[in-house]
């Protein structure tokens, strides 16, 4: 750990490795760092006004953000260590006395400064641990993770070219975006007038769709109860034919469909919905199609498993999140849209403090007056240079990897004692839906008293899991069905072993219950 210490307005390290820093200082800032080092007198711990753009802050800086980037870079290689735990559970009552969370008038000192970030990072869950199962985010690529760090440290928006010209949503903001559009698309009026100018909408999607379509509903202020679910097979995909029942009878009731939503990758089942026959009739009944592809869109790279998304190329929109399937990092998403310039027409403001027309360059570089929202990180960078790094293969090689993995988890347990599938069948994404029975429900009959013991399973398992820090797998409740658990891989770094070890564990964890 590095000590900051201050005398006569000029900073310099006491502490062993502080020469071979002061080398690296003399090769980043021209020798600048001669006159911070060695010097003596009174000294006193520095803070945060010490670090630039202060005069003579440049060791002081550098020196910081050092201990910042080896804390960092140490969180990393134990998060990828199998042996260490996927998390340091405590409770929040407990991480509250263990640390001072407190926010004070005066300033702390840098060093309490670093205490707090290894702090942050000792108690967080390791979702790039090869053990980690619990999101469909998981996984840290190195690459994606410099690219976090550049545009982090230019610290530019996206609005004009001259900060960066690139677009990233979040997958529900991506949603709420293509029904606004669809919206607009068929009234064009309600940008001015509002809602009041508008007859009764409908907007159709499935029973197991992602709950962002219902909450963009809300936002923009045409209800929930104006969006219809439409039932869903024993798979989790959209029927079509009721879908089209839907719609018609959203007519006879005097109500204007406007806006399909399709998923490609729903959340639980992993099902993806019929896009062919969506399609067609979305186009019969003159129906805005969206696809929400957030977490299987990205199923795309794959020439093996692409047919799944057959039909996505006829939709108005599709949701995309890279942060998924493709582990950029948190996070990094897109709203693709058919027709050229609608987002503009939608959402622009033209207000001449950022979009002037007169400027040097080509102004229809500046993206900003597409979206409602203003300041926005660069995430879409992050993308970019992974796919440099990578290229298409090196993602194509990643989703094939995890849908094998989920492969052979469905092969190991579909027929092994204690295992029940949530529904038959080889998973279409990497969702794995599966009870798990201790030997004490085995033998009873199916009923009540069955399903209330069985409930109970997988969040006890769960909280073990958590507690002795080795794996983490989601669960949840889907309609009738009791919890069960819904194992999702989208991190590269695990394997098989990690897999049969998963197995092993629920078992250990779950076998007394």
């Amino acid at each position: 750990m590095h000590a900051y210490v201050y005398s006569n307005r000029n900073v310099y390290l006491s502490l062993c490795p502080a020469r071979a820093w002061y080398q690296a200082a003399q090769r980043f800032t021209g020798d600048i760092g001669s006159k911070l080092y060695g010097v003596s007198g009174h000294c006193v711990m520095i803070g945060f006004a010490d670090l630039l753009p202060m005069t003579d802050g440049d060791l002081a800086t550098m020196t910081f953000l050092q201990d910042v980037v080896d804390i960092m870079l140490g969180y990393i290689v134990k998060s990828f260590d199998r042996s260490t735990k996927v998390i340091d559970f405590q409770y929040p009552n407990e991480l509250l006395q263990m640390n001072n969370w407190e926010l004070s008038d005066e300033p702390e000192t840098l060093d309490d400064v670093l205490v707090n970030c290894r702090a942050t990072l000792e108690y967080a869950v390791k979702t790039a641990h090869p053990r980690y199962f619990n999101q469909l985010s998981t996984g840290l690529d190195m690459v994606g993770l410099a690219a976090d760090w550049l545009t982090s440290t230019a610290n530019t928006n996206i609005f004009t070219v001259v900060l960066l010209p690139f677009c990233s949503l979040g997958g529900a903001i991506s949603n709420m975006y293509a029904m606004l559009l669809a919206r607009f698309k068929m009234f064009p009026e309600v940008k001015e007038r509002g809602m009041a100018s508008l007859p009764r909408l409908a907007a159709f999607t499935s029973e197991h769709s992602h709950f962002s379509i219902k909450k963009g509903a809300a936002a923009l202020g045409i209800g929930t109860e104006s969006v219809i679910c439409v039932k869903v097979d024993e798979r989790g995909k959209m029927i079509p034919s009721d879908l089209e029942r839907r719609i018609v009878d959203a007519k006879q009731r005097g109500l204007v469909p406007f806006f399909v939503s399709a998923t490609a990758g729903t959340t639980v089942y992993g099902a993806f919905d019929p896009l062919i026959a969506i399609a067609d009739i979305c186009r019969k009944h003159g129906v805005w199609m969206h696809v929400d592809g957030a977490w299987g869109g990205s199923l795309l790279m794959s020439r093996k498993h692409r047919w799944k998304l057959n039909g996505v190329e006829r939709a108005n929109s599709m949701t995309w999140n890279p942060h998924k399937m493709m582990s950029v990092p948190l996070q990094c998403s897109a709203l693709l849209v058919r027709e050229e310039g609608l987002m503009q027409k939608c959402n622009q403001m033209q207000a001449s403090y950022l979009f002037q027309e007169d400027k040097q360059y080509d102004v229809s570089y500046d993206t900003g007056d597409k979206a409602i929202q203003c300041g926005r990180h660069v995430d879409i960078f992050k993308l970019w240079l992974m796919w440099r790094a990578k290229g298409t293969v090196g993602f194509e090689a990643q989703i094939d990897k995890c849908l094998e993995l989920s492969e052979y988890l469905y092969d190991k347990i579909k027929d092994r004692e204690g295992y029940e599938m949530v529904f038959n069948g080889k998973p279409q994404h990497t969702n794995v839906c599966f009870w798990y029975l201790p030997p004490a429900i085995r033998c009873m009959e199916d009923g009540e008293e069955r399903r209330r013991r069985l409930h109970k399973v997988a969040p006890i398992i769960k909280a073990r899991m958590m507690e002795y820090g080795t794996t983490m797998v989601s669960y949840q409740p889907q309609g009738n069905k009791v919890n069960f658990f819904r194992m999702v891989i989208s991190n590269p770094a695990a394997t098989f072993e990690d897999i049969n070890f998963l197995i092993e564990e629920i078992e250990r964890l779950g076998q007394d219950l």
